[in-house]
């Protein structure tokens, strides 16, 4: 096939500097670096419009509600990109962190932490009936965020060898808690509270299916990357939904002067290692522009099958996505707390040690969860931009739902029956904890119908292309080199020299941080 002009990019050409496959936010940041060094730069996005799961969407006909579809935090995300390609986004901190619902003595109580440090303690000891935990808590975390303030600045540099992360962590205890034995061990040792274990568990399975003294450590990476967010792993909320990110993104891109054409999804390339030929299709075209390199904002499935090369091994997502608006907030058994406190932060549902033990032990005998764990976030409480003037003046609010140890595999047979039975399960587990069902709080769109919706991993690989429907594209890698695995200085290198990796499969990628665009434009220009 013949080298053509890609329609539709206005002054379009035939061949570019970088062409970038892919417009999710890692992509983005990739072609606003590359054009603001004045590289010509062409993005070419298979769907109609950028952002990938960076997105907010208007999910309920006739509601005027932009929920953050699919990602909806922000932690991971450098000020360091926000301020070189001077970003108008801007993010929330919650005011509570977050929010466990118990069962104690025939009596609902619930664990939370935030307000303030006296609130909390006050909390712990009502739950434990001691300080034990929240002085542990104390230490625990603040151990994590030391480690945060050392390893975080370098997830924009060449990567770290072991030995010098080891040395800049300059803690042995906490490397050993964190990097070389099972999180599970730490946990146990440090905490003595079931619940408050849990808790802590739960930002080791965030989209990773694990068992907290599992020997591969997955665990360990997935809790690592959910607390060195910007130095102290705060998770915030961000200003206008996810979109807000993305669409600011596509402007820093489109004002360097990159070219973003959507509904082109590229089938193929074809690289000698320096010049490289892509091909694109539409449902009424197809073509091939040049590049001298290509980053590609996709799984590393989606790019061995583009290259022809082997594929890596399969990977498994394991998390069920609910989002849902509420005509109001539902009231809770636990009178101590209001619906207002408890939904502002994390709210955990099933989340116990000991519950997240079960259900993983039942996922892995091939059984959807019989108490599926799972933890809510209400972003509308910190950003109510996201509602229409007449939706915030009627008290109505949004719910993310994010569920556990629900693996890809679990739905092959009936994906359809097994998303109703799992969402049946899981907001079961939810309703054991209010005053009334969720389902009388839930608004109805212009035809009558409750707003919820369920995504399982099967629905995101669909939909998103995520390989199993795995938010991280692949098991997550510790930020440090490794010879044996070849992840290369930047850790977003290919066997293919002018081709580079900027999606969240990167080392160092998953989660929105831009972090792998930004490495990934950092290697293409030789730095």
């Amino acid at each position: 096939m013949s080298v053509q002009e890609v329609p539709g990019t206005g002054g379009a050409h035939d061949s570019y500097d970088a062409v970038i496959v892919g417009g999710g936010h890692n992509g983005m940041v990739a072609a606003a670096y590359l054009a603001r060094a004045g590289r010509s730069v062409l993005v070419l996005e298979r769907l109609g419009h950028t952002g990938g799961a960076a997105v907010s969407t208007r999910p309920f006909a006739g509601l005027d509600a932009r929920l953050s579809r699919y990602s909806y935090l922000v932690s991971l995300l450098p000020d360091k990109i926000v301020r070189d390609l001077g970003l108008r986004f801007a993010v929330r901190e919650r005011t509570i962190s977050s929010y466990t619902p118990a069962r104690r003595h025939g009596a609902s109580t619930g664990l939370l932490v935030g307000g303030g440090e006296d609130r909390t303690r006050s909390s712990f000891r009502a739950l434990t009936g001691a300080d034990r935990d929240f002085e542990s808590w104390q230490r625990f975390y603040a151990m994590t965020r030391r480690v945060a303030e050392r390893v975080f600045p370098t997830l924009t540099g060449p990567l770290p060898t072991r030995e010098a992360l080891r040395e800049r962590i300059g803690d042995a205890d906490a490397w050993r808690m964190l990097f070389d034995e099972p999180l599970g061990v730490a946990i146990e040792d440090t905490f003595d509270d079931d619940l408050v274990r849990g808790v802590v568990l739960t930002d080791a399975l965030i989209g990773t299916f694990a068992d907290a003294h599992d020997p591969s450590l997955a665990q360990n990476r997935c809790f690592l990357y959910h607390v060195i967010g910007g130095g102290t792993g705060d998770w915030n909320v961000p200003v206008g939904g996810m979109g807000a990110l993305t669409d600011a993104l596509a402007t820093a891109a489109r004002s360097a002067g990159a070219r973003i054409v959507t509904g082109r999804e590229v089938t193929r390339i074809e690289t000698d290692g320096t010049r490289a030929e892509v091909s694109w299709r539409t449902d009424q075209e197809e073509g091939t522009v040049a590049a001298r390199q290509v980053l590609v904002n996709a799984s590393p499935q989606a790019l061995a099958g583009l290259l022809g090369d082997a594929p890596p091994a399969p990977s498994e997502g394991a998390q069920l996505k609910v989002n849902m608006l509420l005509r109001r907030l539902p009231e809770l058994r636990d009178r101590t707390v209001s619906p207002s406190d408890a939904f502002a932060g994390t709210f955990h549902v099933a989340e116990g040690y000991e519950q997240l033990a079960a259900a993983h032990r039942e996922a892995t005998a091939g059984r959807l969860p019989s108490a599926p764990p799972s933890e809510i976030y209400c972003h509308s409480l910190t950003d109510r931009s996201i509602l229409g003037p007449e939706l915030a003046e009627q008290g109505y609010q949004t719910l993310t739902l994010f569920g556990l140890h629900t693996p890809a595999g679990l739905f092959a047979h009936d994906n359809d029956g097994a998303r109703e039975s799992l969402l049946k399960a899981t907001l079961a587990q939810l309703d054991a904890h209010l005053a009334e069902p969720i389902a009388d709080c839930l608004a109805l769109d212009e035809e009558g119908r409750p707003c919820i919706e369920a995504k399982t991993p099967l629905d995101l690989e669909a939909e998103l292309r995520l390989p199993g429907g795995n938010i991280f594209h692949r098991p997550l890698a510790f930020p440090y080199a490794d010879e044996s695995a070849g992840t290369g200085r930047w850790g977003v290198e290919t066997a293919h020299a002018n081709v580079l990796l900027c999606g969240a499969g990167a080392v160092r990628g998953g989660g929105v941080s831009g972090i792998p665009g930004h490495n990934a434009a950092m290697a293409a220009l030789g730095h």
